[in-house]
């Protein structure tokens, strides 16, 4: 298993528009990607800018087709725009 964090920082007053997003994302994502285990957005505490995308993936190749679909090509520009800077990624293999 592949683990994912995506840490972002969002501009003040895109908060809404980050999170619109992101809930329709996270929605294709639970429903269209057996492969994907685990889609979440979260938001850490006693900040109302700092995010973080908690991914968990079967595999390498069910990683690689979450960032080819048509509905993440599409919502990543979008999400971005909201960024007040570059994202961290971390990815991570699980200890089995």
């Amino acid at each position: 298993m592949i683990g994912v964090l995506a840490n972002m920082t969002v501009a003040e007053g895109k908060q809404e528009e980050f999170e619109n997003v992101a809930r329709d994302l996270m929605a294709k994502v639970k429903a269209n990607e057996p492969g994907c285990l685990i889609y979440n957005l979260c938001k850490k505490r006693g900040s109302e800018t700092e995010y973080t995308f908690m991914e968990q993936y079967t595999d390498a190749a069910a990683l690689d087709a979450h960032g080819k679909t048509e509905y993440f090509q599409a919502a990543f520009p979008k999400l971005g725009a909201c960024l007040a800077g570059k994202p961290e990624l971390i990815v991570l293999d699980a200890i089995q």
